[in-house]
């Protein structure tokens, strides 16, 4: 139901039944690498271009999670998923392999948190037995189609990020076992464009974006930040997370209550790895949440986390016509019982 202006309370609480990782080389390298299910060396994986390899990507982490819950395409309602590429191709020819009912979802890298909340709402309400949430992203096809081809070899700034190379998919049902995490609540957020130009400073441009969506999540829910055991943002990396966390303060919301992090930091070693200020991407909080944070809530480690999936809602062309960049984020509870 609608608590809030602009959150979904799930009564129902659909459970991630099954959920996989698979990930290029930069990312198997992080201080994360054993924590996801399929680590290429390469990121051609055997195709003639990048975008081919996106797309494999996601084929694969579409099997192993199907394969994780014992079922089959077949049994699938919905796929809902996206990706960075023009016209969410990744996903749409991932989806002709499927041979699903496809609902094709674009929140730039919000669209993993987009697409977990779309499927947990079909399941809760009965309009889906089984849906699957899905994103995908790659290094090179993303810097060729938003700034400047790998080849080209350009310089970029601290403040720009690396976009993480792999795909994560979860599945959603009302029916689990105990030991699986249920999706309890999510908030969509509203479009907030704070006038910044520069691709290369994503994480200040989208940091306003979360910090909305997280004020009217805990507004909407009437809980404070210390509800939860963790709280993540999608890709905001150093930069971001660091104006985030000012702007939290200046909203007087005390986010020292609980455990605050992001997927950008936690997916890379910036001082190791050459990633600038961290990681970014559709798949960035994906292969995170998917990969490394679920494990965590299946050890026991954690039981109440909040997802806050940040995207940059430019394209190429606003880029050129020099539009400012509107952000987005939206927010996804998940909880153990």
């Amino acid at each position: 139901m609608l608590t809030g202006k602009q959150t979904w309370l799930f009564d129902r609480k659909p459970y991630i039944i099954s959920a996989s990782t698979v990930v290029g080389p930069d990312e198997g390298a992080g201080p994360l690498g054993d924590r996801f299910d399929m680590v290429h060396s390469d990121y051609f994986i055997g195709e003639d271009s990048w975008e081919k390899a996106e797309r494999k990507f996601l084929e694969e982490s579409m099997e192993l999670t199907l394969d994780g819950a014992g079922l089959q395409k077949k049994d699938i309602s919905f796929y809902v998923g996206g990706d960075l590429l023009n016209q969410i191709v990744s996903n749409t020819f991932a989806a002709r392999t499927m041979a699903v009912p496809y609902i094709g979802v674009f929140g730039a890298c919000s669209t993993s948190m987009e697409s977990l909340a779309l499927a947990s709402l079909m399941v809760n309400y009965h309009s889906a037995n089984y849906a699957m949430a899905g994103v995908c992203s790659h290094n090179c096809s993303a810097e060729k189609q938003f700034r400047y081809p790998t080849e080209y070899g350009s310089q970029k700034p601290p403040t720009a990020q690396f976009t993480v190379t792999g795909a994560g998919t979860s599945l959603l049902s009302l029916t689990g076992k105990p030991d699986m995490p249920r999706v309890t609540s999510a908030t969509i957020g509203k479009i907030v464009d704070m006038g910044i130009k520069d691709p290369f400073n994503m994480g200040a441009a989208m940091a306003p974006a979360a910090v909305d969506t997280m004020h009217a999540h805990f507004h909407d829910r009437g809980i404070e930040p210390g509800y939860y055991d963790m709280i993540v943002t999608g890709d905001l990396a150093k930069v971001g997370y660091s104006i985030a966390k000012d702007l939290l303060k200046e909203k007087g919301i005390d986010i020292g209550q609980t455990d605050y992090q992001d997927c950008g930091i936690l997916v890379f070693d910036p001082d190791k790895q050459m990633v600038q200020a961290g990681g970014s991407g559709a798949a960035c909080s994906a292969v995170v949440t998917y990969g490394h944070l679920l494990k965590k809530m299946r050890e026991g480690e954690l039981k109440r986390l909040l997802v806050v999936a940040t995207g940059a809602l430019m394209s190429p062309i606003t880029f050129q016509q020099g539009e400012s960049i509107p952000c987005i984020a939206h927010a996804v509870s998940i909880e153990m019982e």
